[in-house]
């Protein structure tokens, strides 16, 4: 399956206990956040939806769940991977006091992977790998879930064409430190990380 992904997701706890089914959404909050994210814009809230929806937004949206323990925050302009997509990053991650944050964009078409990591609003690792450019940023101290990734690299080998596939490599980040598991993956309590609530919101 080929993904188009560009999301924030936070928690305040580990993964697997912070995202469980339950979840109760704070509309609220969530226009809060986006309102802070886009101070100088108009915004219009739009209705509800859910992350399998919401993963790739159209240019002119942005969708954002507000939860007790865990913020989620998909929009486009963090594919750009410019001053603006670190800004928005940036503000996600602190968004949530003591949270933890994963920062994951994915293209369908241009195979690569942008992940960066914060904890407790700090930045504690950037990497930007293509399938055509292979390691374009490599900043951080790597994580668990990319350690087998980077195997053939370290052992000399070389990085263009990249030797592990770029959408693998960001969908095993999401699985270990975004969500606890697949963001495609019921678990056996019944939870489906694509089915979290949403709100939708419009720059007019």
């Amino acid at each position: 399956m080929a993904w188009s992904v560009a999301l924030a997701c936070a928690s305040a706890g580990e993964p697997t206990e912070v995202f469980r089914p339950g979840l109760v959404p704070d509309p609220d909050a969530a226009a809060a956040i986006a309102r802070g994210l886009y101070p100088a814009d108009t915004l219009t809230e739009t209705g509800d939806t859910v992350l399998d929806f919401a993963l790739w937004p159209y240019e002119d949206e942005l969708f954002v769940g507000a939860f007790e323990r865990a913020l989620l925050l998909c929009d486009r302009r963090l594919f750009c991977l410019d001053d603006d997509a670190r800004r928005i990053a940036d503000t996600a991650a602190a968004a949530l006091p003591g949270s933890h944050c994963g920062v994951l964009v994915l293209h369908n078409v241009i195979r690569g992977c942008w992940f960066r990591w914060y904890e407790s609003g700090r930045l504690l690792r950037d990497v930007f790998v293509t399938a055509e450019d292979g390691v374009v940023v490599d900043q951080g101290e790597r994580l668990p879930a990319e350690r087998p990734f980077w195997r053939a690299i370290d052992a000399g080998a070389p990085d263009v064409p990249l030797p592990f596939d770029p959408e693998e490599f960001g969908l095993a980040l999401a699985e270990e430190h975004m969500f606890g598991r697949g963001i495609a993956d019921r678990g056996k309590d019944g939870f489906l990380p694509l089915e979290l609530p949403l709100r939708r919101f419009k720059h007019v």
